[in-house]
């Protein structure tokens, strides 16, 4: 047997359509950064941008569980002495909740010149619609993979 390893011109990437409506955000944000690497493709090199194209909607639906939309904050510097600032996650979600998705796809990624191409092949919208039609992806159900991946109101 021999190990072959895929070279830049025999990379096939496909467009992905997932739906982050009542999906926990951990989860999604992981199995996103799965996609975004390729690692559920059989010819995944570690070294190359091999990894697929995710379209994300309904980012201002995704789910915060427990106490994270007011416990868990994340801090930023402005440049400024004395310029940090805190957000929770819950008054990101309310404003941008497309930046929510990103970063945690983001800090799923590796922090190095590849991890920084590949979470450019990554498109969230807040809304339902999205301007990729044209690349006809195709519908990955992440919600129905796990029990554990939807919120279920109360009272629904």
């Amino acid at each position: 047997m021999k190990t072959t390893s895929l070279k830049a011109g025999e990379i096939k990437k496909e467009w992905i359509l997932i739906d982050a409506q009542d999906v926990v955000l951990g989860r999604l944000a992981s199995q996103i950064a799965l996609l975004l690497k390729g690692k559920h493709k059989p010819t995944y090199t570690p070294n190359l941008d091999c990894g697929d194209n995710v379209i994300v909607i309904n980012a201002s639906k995704v789910a915060l569980t427990g106490n994270k939309a007011l416990g868990s904050k994340w801090y930023y510097h402005t440049g400024y002495p004395g310029g940090i600032k805190e957000r929770t996650k819950g008054q990101l979600l309310e404003k941008k909740p497309e930046k929510l998705v990103e970063l945690a796809v983001q800090r799923m990624l590796d922090a190095e010149p590849l991890g920084r191409k590949i979470l450019g092949n990554l498109r969230v919208y807040a809304g339902a619609e999205h301007p990729h039609e044209a690349q006809s992806p195709k519908v990955f159900d992440f919600a129905s993979k796990n029990r554990k991946n939807r919120v279920v109101k109360k009272g629904a």
